[in-house]
């Protein structure tokens, strides 16, 4: 049997939990409500943010092995240029030259845009970047940043700008020194310990706020492009690559997508054409020398033929003319080879050993036939040399000339390897924050934390929750268990604007707790027959359990029955039953044990018939000692024959020790104990403070039982205290 109730103990009710829930719906709501205002602050305070695409299409060059593998070379090469590009567009080649076009490394911002600011006095700020500038609006006040150098020491620091009275100022924000003053509308340049300063900010207006500047470095302007900036590619091994901006200004995001797309685009040409720019870089600084050269050959040799007019030239001389002007055509084109190899390759690479070779073959050649020449007649050799230097020279320049011409059409013709799919358009619609779902979820949010503070409340209260708890485990009788009040609890929340409170038998008498009180006085009767006297003492072990609520409601019910009924408040400390019957307080029980007042002087009637009231009276330094005194004692001896029912109303058991000095006076004693919150252990040592005097406990009234509970089966929702708590309010 044992076995089967502590199974029964260590199952969880359903039932119970839900309707623990449902009686806490207040919390619930009150949680949610929260959580939408919450949700509603950030909507207010976060500004949108957008966001912007981009595609990119990156070709791969696929040689002659892959021509000549076909279907294998996709096996045999696994090499990936999406991810090469991939990092050369997050690369500071790339960023760092949108950054010095655009004057990405200057920021500002305001002063008044702090959470509060934005909540209730929100500006609009605004910074549009230019080629030359940097505009920052302020409402329709606006300052156009056109310079802005700092010396190295204070890069990415903050500094606070003041516009006024065609003056600015720029303080260091940390230090809150003054480092310049400076005129609007004109270029400043001055020179600190830290170095030279380059300032220009044109304005027509005057600021009352102060705003905030910063010069970024390249790596740190870089990073603060990164945090809104990604790259991706889009499937596997497609080439294809997806840009991505975010920000808050969707004309501004647009814009460096487009300038990162377009330096990005450059730089991929300007790499794809860099051996056609180098040759023609030797071509630019050759081509004027060799002219030279052709000029100063062709005076040398029209002089000749104007000094001698013609000269006979043999078959023979004609030969050697024509190997001599190939050899030296070739030499030259050799040499320029050799120079243009150079400056990609060591003298130890095999090509640079090859032509050296080959040009030593020529040197040799030539060498072979000057001295053949030499055996000609002066004249004639003469004359061979000069012609010989003009056809070589001619030869080679035009050579030159049109290798020059070649490059400047292939390099006009560059195109890359990459290919812009797709450029950034400005956004309508702005991607965060998504305000339905935010809504949405702080709802859900707001009723998981309210359903999660509930369950934890109700686990927080361990106290007595079912009636047979304490009949099996004390061996007491219930008298009765009072259900919550939902009447009496919406009057008791009055309390502190009011100076009575209702009673509840006689403004609602159908009441489902006067309902459960009514059923108390068959117990009584049959109590009372068996009882010293006709003495009833209503106690409690702790404060705030519903002492006062009961013993008034009790009285009233008792008196409605045409009882003649009697209701003192002995809680001499800190009652408050006067105001239940629209009664001063004094004088009171207080005043007539201290001999302050006559019996008849105290006893109030009330406006319910047949009942009376006598309230505590004016506080005492000495309740316990009042109580513990005969005239108390004769007090009671000459009241109790004159009424049915005499109610006492006593201080907390476990407070104080007034209820135990009276319970040896009073036939039946009553203790309240409050649903879920009074603990068993607190009714078992109250018990033990009654057995300790030789006074036995008549039984129990279980108050305040909630909805979907096993001490009563329904009720309302938490009642506050009707005790200690309400006194408190009033005092």
């Amino acid at each position: 049997m044992s076995q089967q109730n502590t199974n029964t103990e260590d199952t969880i009710d359903l039932k119970e939990l839900f309707f623990s829930l449902i009686a806490q719906w207040k919390l619930i709501a009150l949680c949610v409500i929260l959580s939408l205002v919450c949700a509603l602050l950030y909507l207010r305070t976060t500004p949108d943010t957008y966001s912007v695409d981009a595609l990119v299409q990156v070709e791969e060059n696929k040689g002659a092995s892959a021509a000549l593998l076909g279907d294998l070379s996709s096996m045999i090469d696994q090499k990936q240029p999406a991810q090469a590009e991939i990092e050369i567009l997050k690369s500071r080649l790339v960023l760092g030259s949108v950054i010095q076009n655009l004057n990405l490394d200057i920021q500002i911002s305001g002063s008044q845009d702090s959470f509060t600011d934005r909540l209730f006095s929100p500006h609009a700020y605004q910074t549009q970047y230019l080629n030359k500038s940097v505009i920052f609006q302020d409402d329709d006040q606006a300052f156009d940043v056109r310079q802005f150098s700092v010396p190295a020491g204070y890069l990415d620091k903050t500094l606070i700008l003041g516009i006024k009275a065609g003056q600015f100022t720029l303080t260091d924000q940390k230090t809150e020194q003054l480092i310049y003053t400076g005129r609007l509308n004109q270029n400043n340049q001055f020179s600190t310990p830290e170095g030279l300063w380059k300032v220009a900010i044109y304005s027509q207006d005057d600021f009352k706020d102060h705003f905030f500047i910063q010069k970024q470095s390249i790596p740190a302007a870089v990073s603060n492009i990164l945090t809104n900036y990604s790259v991706a590619e889009k499937g596997k091994m497609t080439g294809v690559l997806g840009l991505n901006y975010q920000g808050q200004d969707k004309t501004h995001i647009t814009k460096v997508l487009n300038a990162i797309l377009l330096a990005y685009s450059h730089q991929n040409i300007e790499r794809r054409s860099a051996e056609s720019a180098q040759t023609l870089k030797f071509l630019d600084e050759q081509l004027p020398e060799l002219k030279k050269q052709l000029d100063t050959a062709e005076r040398e040799f029209n002089k000749f033929r104007q000094q001698y007019n013609t000269v006979d030239v043999t078959k023979e001389s004609e030969l050697y003319l024509t190997q001599s002007v190939t050899l030296e055509t070739q030499k030259a084109e050799l040499e320029q080879k050799v120079a243009e190899a150079g400056a990609k390759y060591t003298n130890e690479h095999p090509v640079m050993q090859q032509m050296t070779a080959q040009l030593s073959a020529l040197n040799k050649k030539i060498g072979e036939l000057e001295s053949t020449l030499k055996q000609l007649p002066d004249l004639q050799r003469r004359y061979l040399q000069l012609y010989r230097e003009v056809e070589v020279k001619t030869q080679l320049y035009t050579s030159l000339l049109n290798s020059y011409q070649q490059l400047r059409i292939a390099k006009a013709g560059e195109i890359g390897n990459v290919r812009i799919v797709d450029t950034a358009v400005e956004p309508i619609e702005p991607i965060a924050p998504k305000k339905l779902q935010i809504l949405i979820l702080s709802i859900f949010l707001g009723g998981f934390l309210g359903t999660l503070l509930a369950l934890l409340r109700n686990m927080m209260r361990t106290g007595i929750k079912d009636s047979s708890q304490i009949e099996n485990e004390l061996d007491l009788p219930v008298y009765a268990t009072v259900p919550r009040s939902p009447v009496q609890e919406s009057r008791i929340k009055l309390l502190k604007k009011k100076k009575t409170i209702p009673v509840l038998a006689v403004k609602n008498n159908d009441d489902i707790a006067i309902e459960s009180l009514r059923s108390m006085r068959t117990a009584i009767h049959f109590a009372m027959s068996s009882a010293k006297n006709n003495l009833i003492m209503i106690s409690g072990p702790a404060p705030e359990v519903g002492k006062s609520f009961i013993s008034t409601n009790l009285a009233a019910i008792l008196a409605q029955s045409n009882k003649r009924v009697l209701i003192i408040d002995a809680d001499m400390r800190r009652g408050y039953l006067h105001k239940y019957f629209n009664t001063e307080n004094t004088p009171g029980l207080a005043d007539y044990l201290n001999n302050q007042q006559n019996l008849d002087a105290i006893i109030k009637p009330s406006e319910i018939s047949g009942l009376s009231v006598i309230t505590r009276g004016k506080s005492p330094t000495n309740p316990s000692e009042l109580l513990s005194s005969a005239k108390f004692a004769a007090l009671l001896e000459q009241l109790s024959p004159l009424y049915d029912h005499i109610i006492i109303d006593t201080p907390p058991v476990l407070a104080v020790t007034d209820g135990i000095i009276i319970s040896q006076y009073t036939g039946i004693n009553l203790v309240i104990a409050r649903f879920a919150k009074t603990q068993m252990k607190e009714l078992e040592l109250t018990m033990n403070r009654f057995e300790q005097v030789g006074v036995k406990i008549n039984g129990v009234i279980l108050n305040d039982i909630q909805r979907g509970t096993g001490g009563y089966g329904y009720g309302y929702g938490y009642n506050y205290s009707y005790g200690y708590k309400a006194n408190k309010d009033q005092d």
